[in-house]
């Protein structure tokens, strides 16, 4: 049974379940044909589609996904999953995605994904056709048939994209940034499948775009860079200088991880402009493995955004083993911003394990912003600690806006556990708004926004 495209498109999974639960699934067959019309299609000729007419095969199918949510295991359930739509006709499949949203909605996430990828393999223009006809849930589907489609047939998924790139606005919209979605538009997703199994015609291919054409090629060589980061550092000869920034760094981080000495030779042969930023992205593979030896190459960096940029990277590494480290570690930096974004990563995981020494570090600080950051992470990264004792820390907050949001989740834990008590300390408290206050006490939640503070990457 073939299942590349569950791993490609992992990254996606939340985004493409999530959007499938905000809309149902009931396509016209006029705006089918439509959109199918509109496209070339990269089905095959001798697609047994008949089977899904075919009653005795629908019988036998009946109560399939319903019944696969109902089995013990998780695992067994995706397993399941995997080999009950491995084993379907694209028009099956078809008429299983029309059934999704009777499901629960911890098992439509997971079934969701699972379908879409596996259709957009052997029908995805139907499947393009089918996100076409969900209005504003298609376009959290499509980054998962995209990256399925081409995880098996990239050039054809390239010739889509450009035939119909308004499809993929939203995906435009939400790339960029960092974590799981940071950086994939549809280009990106296109172009880092294609270098898996031609790196030559994925570059060739994301040098004609326009828009996308950096990050495209950026995908490629960082695609290669996880295997071969020299070979990946000869690519970036053909771009374009106003294209090499990004890709110089991706490179860096894999080869950081790899071999940081030759990481470090090689960024020592790149415009000076850019080796800063490349040499924080190659700390940062190092890191991911041996945090304490990142650490001491940061030490040798000269202060700025990017040596920030390779202390927040090294704190949330390090804290993951020895959050004590990572706290003296990051105590010793000059940097109030580097601070001030690492305390978030240290002492969300801190606390789990010590939350009096995490408390304690962060009320090492003299009150400001780093203090600040410090404990609101320490209020809602909290789960054990009494809400009433929450307050009380979020009560010495300085920021009037971050005290207020702090103040205002504890409060919301503490009128679960006890309703009078957590009441008489709304109604009197000077810190709350009035709008907040009535929120609470009416157990409408607190309404106020995560965790302020932060300057973000």
């Amino acid at each position: 049974m073939k299942n590349s495209w569950i791993f490609p498109a992992a990254a996606l999974v939340v985004g493409a379940a999530g959007g499938y639960l905000s809309g149902k699934s009931s396509p016209s067959t006029g705006d089918r044909a439509a959109v199918e019309n509109s496209t070339r299609k990269t089905r095959s000729s001798n697609r047994p589609d008949s089977a899904s007419n075919d009653p005795g095969k629908r019988g036998s199918r009946a109560g399939g996904t319903e019944a696969i949510a109902r089995m013990p295991g998780s695992s067994n359930r995706i397993q399941a999953l995997l080999a009950f739509y491995s084993g379907l006709t694209p028009g099956q499949l078809e008429d299983e995605a029309r059934k999704l949203d009777k499901l629960p909605m911890n098992e439509r996430i997971m079934a969701s994904f699972l379908l879409f990828g596996r259709w957009a393999e052997v029908d995805p223009t139907a499947a393009m056709a089918f996100s076409n006809t969900m209005g504003m849930a298609g376009g959290f589907v499509r980054p998962t048939i995209l990256q399925s489609w081409a995880s098996v047939d990239p050039a054809n998924a390239a010739k889509y994209y450009q035939a119909n790139t308004r499809e993929f606005a939203m995906m435009n919209m939400m790339g960029g940034g960092r974590g799981p979605m940071g950086g994939m538009g549809p280009a990106s997703i296109i172009a880092s499948e294609w270098a898996r199994q031609d790196p030559a015609a994925a570059l060739a291919w994301a040098g004609t775009l326009t828009t996308e054409k950096s990050k495209a090629m950026t995908a490629v060589v960082g695609e290669v860079a996880k295997t071969d980061p020299r070979k990946a550092a000869e690519m970036v000869a053909s771009m374009e200088s106003d294209d090499k920034g990004d890709a110089y760094r991706s490179i860096a981080g894999h080869y950081g991880a790899l071999d940081f000495s030759a990481a470090q030779t090689w960024i020592r042969s790149l415009p000076a402009e850019d080796q800063a930023e490349a040499l924080a992205s190659a700390i940062g593979g190092l890191s991911n493995s041996e945090p304490q030896a990142a650490a001491a190459q940061v030490a040798l960096m000269e202060a700025g955004e990017a040596k920030d940029g390779a202390i927040a990277e090294v704190v949330e590494d390090l804290a993951r083993t020895d959050p004590q480290a990572a706290a003296d570690f990051l105590k010793q930096q000059d940097s109030k911003d580097a601070q001030q974004d690492a305390m978030r990563s240290l002492i969300s995981t801190w606390v789990v394990q010590d939350s009096a020494a995490a408390l304690a570090f962060a009320n090492s600080y003299a009150a400001g912003d780093v203090r600040d950051s410090a404990l609101q992470t320490y209020i809602w990264s909290n789960q054990s600690a009494e809400p009433n004792d929450l307050i009380k820390v979020a009560e010495t907050i300085t920021d009037e806006g971050d005290r207020s949001r702090s103040v205002g989740i504890a409060a919301v834990r503490w009128m679960r556990e006890d309703p009078a008590a957590a009441k008489a300390y709304v109604e009197q408290s000077t810190t709350i708004s009035n709008e907040a206050k009535q929120r609470i006490i009416e157990g409408r939640g607190w309404g106020g926004g995560g965790p302020g503070g932060g300057r973000g990457r």
